[in-house]
């Protein structure tokens, strides 16, 4: 049984007859839009809806995951979990033959019809246990993008991990590659307030997850022990950032992370998080510790032989005559590095010609000033350049900041100052010289980016300002420590009304070499999904509370057997004492009418002079309270000892205690938070 839309097949014969699972409505309206839209209008699209699902399944940026691997139309992929196309849609433009595997027929009609000119790919619908049978022996490569943590929904073994690779290797060729795209159980968004993946609670994979649960991710040692229990010994893991689902750039052994690199950590598109710190300055203590592949947010696990780019960054997020990628490489005769950049769109190809010609024009004028340009050489492909080591102008100026030397503080920014005076008078300037793209490596200074140079006169003022402005957005900490210095940065042209202008430029730059698209930050906040910061509680505004107590005498509770209690205060801490009448089993305290965040300091019954404290209860596998146990539970998520998010208008605690005597008391003592929508 087979059906064609467009170019593309879709083979049904193990269909099962209906879908199986389904995101709802969501999926209706992205079958719309792929019948409606062409590809190319998908960004604007993405931008219009502000929904979570649609920038998902029809960005463009979810395919850099895969993008930078060497496949060609010699080579036959086949992808397990196809979806709604966001992979496949790169794989058709890159193999000669493309198999796709997905249990849901309209996901797969969804991809059929965002790429039903491709004549090079078949969908099978249905089980992957079922299809597999059926497939070749012969593939370049299998994709498991945001797959294989489901393995035991697939094979319902008890190692359905190992059995699933064990299954999907014998399906390679020789020398074929497989690739793992999947969260690390102990990514550092996770311990920062991130929400698991997956299930959408607070910190369930950092505490192994509920043992009924049908998903599960892994450490990097977790994963390694799969590869050894299934003959698994040439394998390479690689880092995407920030994660895998919407990377810009790629790790390896071979090019970690330096620090001051990872400080775009805000991708909460589709739940709202908790911000517990500030994960720029722990993954740079983690860089230095040399413990970044143990909390990247994300691995990329490639299970066959090595290929030659260690690292990889996409600047794709911009208009199409920018979108380029910056690859480094490691030759695997000479084993020796090398950097590369490429267009990423045909329009691309002048703006290559225009950073050849300025490396060519910019040799020349910093010769002069005592600071070299790095080799750049132009290829059929897009521009080669010499790799080298060294530390960043930012790095330095860190390190200095971090250790209060002020005086080599300053005495770097004299020197980069003086660099750009000798530069005033070039016929070409580099506008783009800021500090990360200045490497120093015994005492000489290397100019490694030079992308937006012109022939524009700029002087050396702004061009500092500019510097420095940058180098804030890089963390709170130098925006403070600029700010401490700004009357001594004032010889070199540094101004508050220069910085304000400086800032403006910049957000119009921005916006012509993004073609006027929103960012994926802007996206985020269109979206929608807030940011919450405890630390930042204390200083927000109080809640008015608005007591009602709720009575279950054993029918449950009821508007009918509540009332309210009245406040003489609005003090964030609420000390309660309220009756809990004599043969009732439960109280439930709504404290206020607005999400909140919820401190319980104590909660206890006291009965004449017998007083019992009344513990947690956690709830049983399906999140249920067991009726008759002591014990109190909120209508929120915990998020530390004794600390609730109550993301409700009706925020509730319930206290469950049989009462056998007269006068009881119980005494709840809560502090209350508003629960801020954003930061």
């Amino acid at each position: 049984m087979t059906e064609q839309i467009g170019k593309v097949v879709l083979d049904k014969t193990f269909y099962p007859g209906k879908d199986l699972y389904c995101d709802g409505s969501v999926e209706d309206e992205l079958l719309k839009i792929v019948k409606e839209y062409d590809a190319s209008d998908y960004d604007k699209v993405i931008e219009d809806r502000g929904s979570w699902p649609v920038l998902y399944h029809l960005s463009e940026k979810r395919a850099n995951i895969i993008e930078w691997l060497p496949i060609d139309k010699s080579m036959k992929v086949l992808e397990v979990g196809s979806g709604c196309g966001a992979i496949t849609s790169t794989l058709v433009k890159k193999a000669g033959s493309v198999t796709g595997i997905d249990l849901s027929l309209k996901r797969s009609s969804i991809n059929a019809y965002r790429n039903k000119d491709a004549d090079n790919l078949l969908i099978h619908v249905g089980n992957f246990k079922d299809v597999e049978k059926t497939l070749p022996n012969d593939y370049d490569y299998i994709f498991l993008i945001g797959v294989f943590e489901y393995a035991k929904g697939y094979m319902g073994s008890d190692t359905p991990y190992e059995d699933f690779m064990n299954i999907l290797k014998a399906h390679l060729k020789p020398q074929g590659r497989m690739v793992i795209a999947i969260e690390n159980l102990w990514g550092l968004k996770y311990w920062a307030g991130c929400r698991e993946d997956h299930l959408g609670t607070y910190f369930s994979g950092l505490e192994g997850y509920p043992a009924e649960c049908g998903v599960r991710t892994f450490t990097r040692r977790g994963l390694e022990e799969i590869c050894k229990n299934t003959g698994v010994e040439d394998y390479h893991f690689y880092y995407p950032y920030p994660d895998y689902k919407f990377m810009t750039t790629i790790y390896s052994d071979d090019r970690l992370p330096n620090v001051g690199e990872l400080s775009n950590n805000l991708r909460n598109f589709d739940r709202e998080r908790l911000l517990l710190f500030d994960e720029k300055h722990v993954f740079d203590s983690v860089i230095k510790e040399d413990l970044f592949p143990l909390y990247s947010n994300s691995y990329f696990l490639l299970i066959g032989p090595k290929v030659e780019p260690v690292y990889v960054k996409y600047s794709n997020d911009r208009a199409a005559e920018y979108a380029i990628k910056t690859e480094i490489c490691k030759d695997s005769v000479s084993g020796e590095l090398y950097v590369t950049k490429k267009p990423m769109s045909y329009s691309a190809m002048e703006h290559m010609k225009a950073i050849k010609a300025a490396s060519d024009s910019l040799k020349e004028t910093f010769g002069d000033c005592g600071a070299f340009v790095n080799v750049c050489e132009e290829k059929e492909d897009g521009l080669y350049f010499e790799y080298l080591d060294g530390v960043t102008l930012e790095e330095l100026l860190d390190s200095y900041m971090e250790r209060k030397d002020e005086t080599n503080f300053l005495g770097l920014l004299d020197t980069y100052y003086k660099l750009l005076c000798k530069n005033e008078a070039a016929p070409i300037k580099d506008k783009d010289l800021i500090f990360a793209n200045i490497l120093v490596n015994d005492g000489k200074w290397h100019v490694i980016d030079y992308e937006w140079s012109s022939e524009a006169p700029c002087p050396a003022g702004e061009l500092f300002t500019r510097a420095l402005y940058c180098y804030t957005l890089g963390s709170h900490r130098r925006k403070l420590y600029i700010t401490e210095l700004s009357d001594k940065l004032g010889q070199y042209g540094y101004s508050k009304e220069l910085l304000d202008t400086i800032m403006e430029e910049e957000a119009a730059f921005q916006k012509k070499v993004t073609g006027q698209r929103l960012s994926m930050v802007e996206i985020r906040n269109k979206i929608g999904m807030p940011i919450v910061n405890p630390l930042d509680l204390a200083s927000m505004n109080k809640v008015e509370p608005r007591v009602q107590v709720y009575v279950d005498n054993g029918a449950g509770f009821s508007e009918d057997n509540s009332y309210f209690i009245p406040m003489n205060n609005t003090d964030a801490v609420q000390k309660l004492t309220i009756d809990f009448p004599k043969g009732a089993v439960a109280l439930r305290v709504d404290p206020c009418m607005e999400p909140v965040m919820l401190y319980i300091k104590e909660v206890a019954v006291v009965m004449g002079t017998n007083r019992v404290d009344v513990q947690e209860l956690k709830p049983n596998r399906k999140g249920q309270y067991k009726r008759g146990k002591t014990g109190y539970f909120t209508n929120g998520e915990a998020i530390g000892q004794g600390f609730y998010a109550l993301d409700t208008a009706d925020p509730n605690v319930t206290v469950q205690y049989h009462v056998s005597e007269d006068n009881a008391k119980l005494v709840l003592w809560v502090e209350l938070m508003k629960l801020p929508k954003s930061i």
